[in-house]
């Protein structure tokens, strides 16, 4: 049987549990409670929950002043779930400042790829003609869409991504965009931080809804239980 800690037996760090795996099984039940795995790839599998919880509400995602041109002219194209594999590469492959390796490893990244197959994992692909040069990835369980990663190889198109994404949720009704833990790139798209106690009155509100599964991309892709 597959089962976590109760959020209570959290760390102060916010670590829940350690050890198990990235099976599809232990992953779905993990987001359905608000866990997420976050590693080192010398260390075994951390679960985490942190108090306090950083999110962005859709309706209150911000458009910073420098990125309106770049939709009042339309210069990036958005897709949904045509180019997963490349998007979680990039993220995988792009350097970030005071990081010396990913923490996204071939495990995780095998992982995440049979969860979007499973239709519970979704990218937003940023394209400026026929080069993709941005995009992100999350989960998706009811109303709640939690971000994992996202990369950008032109100015502004992971933001653009973003924003396109969250105006796409605002218009499925989701409630949440769970972005885990704080930094400044999530605070100036609107990010927040509230309880841990808040999320999971969340979270097991979000129990009873159903998921969006399947292919974002296609227009035919409707509500499964």
């Amino acid at each position: 049987m597959i089962y976590f800690p109760h959020p209570e037996q959290t760390t102060t760090e916010g670590i829940l549990a350690v050890g198990g795996d990235l099976s599809v099984e232990r992953l779905r039940l993990a987001y359905q409670w608000g866990i997420f795995p976050w590693y080192n790839p010398e260390d075994p599998i951390l679960w985490w929950n942190p108090d306090p919880r950083f999110v962005i509400y859709p309706e209150k995602v911000k458009v910073a002043r420098s990125l309106r041109p770049y939709f009042n002219q339309q210069k990036f194209r958005v897709t949904y779930d045509q180019a997963f594999a490349n998007v979680i590469s990039h993220c995988q492959e792009v350097k970030r400042n005071g990081q010396s390796s990913t923490w996204i490893t071939d495990e995780m990244k095998a992982a995440y790829i049979e969860l979007h197959l499973q239709g519970i994992c979704h990218s937003v692909e940023v394209w400026n003609g026929d080069d993709l040069v941005g995009g992100l990835y999350g989960v998706a369980l009811g109303k709640i869409f939690s971000g994992e990663s996202m990369f950008s190889l032109e100015s502004n198109a992971s933001k653009f991504g973003f924003v396109s994404l969250a105006r796409k949720l605002q218009e499925w009704d989701f409630w949440v965009i769970d972005c885990q833990q704080p930094n400044p790139y999530l605070e100036s798209l609107g990010g927040e931080s509230i309880s841990r106690k808040k999320y999971m009155d969340i979270i097991r509100k979000n129990l009873f809804e159903k998921n969006r599964e399947g292919d974002w991309g296609d227009k035919s892709v409707d509500l499964f239980c």
